[in-house]
């Protein structure tokens, strides 16, 4: 086996650096505080409504409560 070139070492040894350094960024990123969160949405109340009857209808089927 032949000893590695220099020129490979550096290169090798470079790219090394640079993978954990941008890993410290990215660390250091995440760190960092967000905004403050956004409201959520106002809830769809007819789709809610319609799953809830699909389900109940659903359970008194299983039920044979409603034949």
């Amino acid at each position: 086996m032949s000893p590695i070139q220099p020129q490979i070492l550096a290169a090798i040894s470079g790219a090394i650096g640079a993978y954990i350094q941008e890993e410290e960024a990215l660390l250091a990123l995440a760190a960092l505080p967000m905004g403050p969160a956004l409201p959520m949405p106002p809830a769809n109340l007819w789709g809610l409504s319609g799953r809830q009857w699909t389900m109940q209808t659903r359970q008194l089927l299983q039920r044979r409560s409603l034949r």
